[in-house]
């Protein structure tokens, strides 16, 4: 028996959480949880966000799924999901968008795959109030971090067979930082002469992103830039309740859907469980169950053929339990 570690988050979290669970009964396979809470559902039980326990049971397991934690804005805590990435050195963040072809959007065949430095830029947290009128926060960029995540996509553009590889930067303007990821880009693109690679600013990616996307295949880049860009192709798809990601390194994975805990409709059955799932397809394919993770996989397709079984935020008219119901059935 294989156990993973779950965290059931805040807001959606839970009702995300009891559809996978449901959805896993379903799929029979030799899997078991270990739940804990984290984030400021945690905090409000017992006083600690990042529960000693949850860790351990992270060390032991490997493997752990996430559901949406809440990260206050402009202040209080800092985001659990950045001290977990920092914990366990999960220095990529990978972020697959991929059309579904029974759902109407402005933009079809889209299948872009995003990488994305999970450790360092701003992200570390180093900021501070210098005076009354002034912060200050630093971005970081290391050779090290900049290699490993570089050389990644590189080696999933060539086992996967994809046709490009694009790296993102602004090393016009931080010609040292950004400077420094491209000039490692182009360093390694040189051990991979079957790869066709180039890159592209920041801003003109955004653009080319919503102008031409099809143009785009797989993509690295800094953090900051991982997550904005990585929101633009959930755009492209149909929103942020469609896109999954893992965060992993070569000892741990952690997956996870890219959008908030939205407490504004917490416990309303609005949620769209579709991002939770596919981050649990793509952690079925990483245990080592590729053919349970296509059959997932073929039955969201099936629940989006009829609209009236999907949720609110995609034209639908079903809750969160009813298009679980509707996944469930279409395994079958």
């Amino acid at each position: 028996m294989r156990i993973i570690t779950l965290f059931r988050g805040d807001g959606i979290g839970p009702e995300l959480t009891e559809s996978v669970l449901r959805i896993f009964d379903a799929l029979k396979l030799p899997l078991e949880f270990e739940q804990y809470d984290a984030g400021l559902t945690s905090f409000e039980k017992t006083g600690d966000l990042l529960p000693a326990a949850a860790l351990e049971s992270i060390r032991r397991n490997k493997v752990f799924l996430k559901a949406p934690i809440t990260t206050p804005v402009a202040s209080g805590f800092r985001s659990i999901n950045v001290a977990l990435r920092k914990e366990f050195d999960l220095y990529a963040n990978i972020r697959p968008a991929k059309s579904l072809p029974q759902l109407e959007t402005r933009y079809k065949d889209i299948d872009i795959v995003i990488f994305r430095e999970n450790t360092e830029d701003l992200y570390i947290g180093e900021e501070e109030m210098i005076s009354a009128d002034e912060a200050v926060a630093i971005k970081r960029i290391t050779r090290p971090a900049s290699r490993r995540i570089i050389k990644l996509a590189f080696e999933y553009v060539r086992r996967l067979g994809r046709k490009r590889l694009t790296c993102v930067h602004k090393a016009n303007i931080l010609k040292y930082s950004d400077g420094l990821f491209l000039e490692e880009f182009r360093r390694i693109s040189e051990d991979y002469p079957d790869v066709e690679a180039n890159d592209l600013i920041v801003d003109n990616a955004a653009m080319q992103l919503v102008m031409n996307p099809e143009s785009f295949d797989v993509m690295v880049m800094p953090n900051l830039y991982g997550d904005i860009l990585s929101d633009i192709t959930a755009g492209l798809i149909g929103g942020l309740g469609l896109l999954p990601s893992v965060n992993r390194n070569e000892e741990y994975a952690m997956f996870e859907a890219v959008h908030g805990s939205a407490p504004d409709i917490a416990g309303q059955n609005k949620a769209n469980p579709t991002a939770f799932i596919l981050s649990a397809c793509m952690m079925l394919e990483h245990l080592g169950y590729p053919d349970e993770g296509v059959r997932l996989r073929r039955a969201i397709a099936r629940t989006y053929e009829n609209i009236e079984d999907c949720t609110a935020d995609v034209g639908g008219k079903a809750g969160t339990r009813e298009f679980t119901e509707s996944v469930i059935r279409n395994l079958n």
